[in-house]
């Protein structure tokens, strides 16, 4: 690295600790929009702790902007930080790279983790990156979080579903007889999501609510 290169990071580095979040904001765009090598693990420390969602944003933006050979491999590394924001932020940017090399790191620990922005976009990134071999087994995975959190966590976990399309369906119609109502309502309205990716969740979780009720209903005789 040049001092010329040297100097641009260590100015990039103090802009994007600036107070101001349009400030850092810009940093992270001047920095996607003439990105050097030296750029990265500046970007990358920053998306870890930064608070705004729209700097956040650019600053994945940034990285996308730089080289998957430097950028793949330092992203992976944060999967395994133990602040939950790293890990986030490193899914995300892996998903928006959509580089398959990182297919391997995307383990059922992180698919299970207990910290919902971590789990949701490992969810995302998982079924973007999944080989068509692994695509059944990825649906396994994600069955086991169905019934999971609030309506909005429950909605990325549908979303993911969707794009593994025609191998989520034996998974999900298997968690429909869950004895557990949060799961089978989940999974019921999942259905609907991957048959209909364009009907809202709402929607289709009100359908679900009324096709557990029709089964559930007790038969009478004639």
């Amino acid at each position: 690295m040049t001092r010329n290169d040297q100097d641009a990071t260590t100015r990039l580095a103090a802009a994007l600790a600036a107070s101001d979040a349009s400030l850092r904001l810009q940093a992270a765009l001047s920095a996607g929009t003439r990105p050097e090598p030296g750029f990265v693990p500046a970007l990358i420390a920053r998306s870890a702790e930064e608070p705004d969602f729209f700097v956040r944003d650019m600053l994945t933006w940034a990285l996308t902007r730089h080289s998957p050979d430097l950028t793949v491999p330092a992203l992976l590394a944060e999967l395994s930080s133990t602040t939950p924001q790293a890990r986030s932020q490193a899914l995300h940017t892996l998903s928006k790279i959509g580089d398959r090399r990182a297919w391997p790191a995307l383990t059922d620990a992180l698919l299970r983790d207990p910290d919902d922005e971590v789990a949701r976009a490992a969810w995302r990134t998982a079924a973007g990156l999944a080989p068509e071999s692994a695509r059944a087994g990825l649906a396994e995975t994600l069955a086991t979080q169905l019934g999971r959190g609030d309506r909005d966590l429950q909605r990325s976990l549908s979303r993911a579903f969707a794009e593994l399309s025609d191998v989520a369906g034996p998974v999900l119609r298997h968690a429909a007889e869950s004895p557990d109502a949060a799961v089978r309502l989940h999974a019921l309205a999942t259905e609907r999501i991957v048959r209909d990716p364009e009907e809202g969740f709402e929607a289709a979780l009100h359908e679900a609510r009324r096709l557990n009720a029709l089964r559930s209903a007790p038969t009478t005789d004639g």
